[in-house]
């Protein structure tokens, strides 16, 4: 069962983010499942650090994107979230390709929202585990 209040698809996320950070930096929504929200990012000349990885922010940037996506759509009506606080641990470096995060509630409150946030290398190696905080606030 769905636990999205609003109508969600990659379409209206990708319409959403026309002409942010996420946008500008190549990043694109890919499927929304039942209970996640899976997006990627290209590691290129718009992501990389000077050491040729994928710069942590960039990996922040992903990951606060999807987990603050899977809140506000898991919102009802009449609410909005923010996010309170986000963490990130750093486990492996992607120096090409794409890495893809996937986004899964850990839990969906009245007030509060915690999402936790994976992502992993075209070969499938965990590269990042971070998790997000978000307020549920009424409109």
């Amino acid at each position: 069962m769905a636990i999205w209040k609003r109508p969600i698809s990659i379409e209206l996320l990708t319409e959403l983010h026309r002409g942010t950070a996420p946008a500008h930096l190549g990043m694109e929504f890919v499927e929304v499942g039942d209970d996640y929200i899976k997006g990627r990012i290209p590691v290129d000349e718009r992501t990389r650090q000077p050491y040729g990885l994928l710069h942590g922010g960039v990996s922040v940037v992903l990951a606060e994107t999807l987990g603050s996506c899977g809140a506000v759509y898991a919102c009802k009506p009449g609410t909005r979230c923010v996010g309170l606080d986000i963490n990130a641990n750093h486990i492996r470096g992607a120096m090409a390709g794409w890495v893809t995060g996937i986004t899964k509630p850990v839990h969906v409150g009245r007030s509060t929202q915690v999402w936790a946030i994976e992502l992993f290398d075209d070969a499938g190696h965990l590269t990042c585990v971070s998790r997000i905080t978000m307020a549920v606030l009424k409109e």
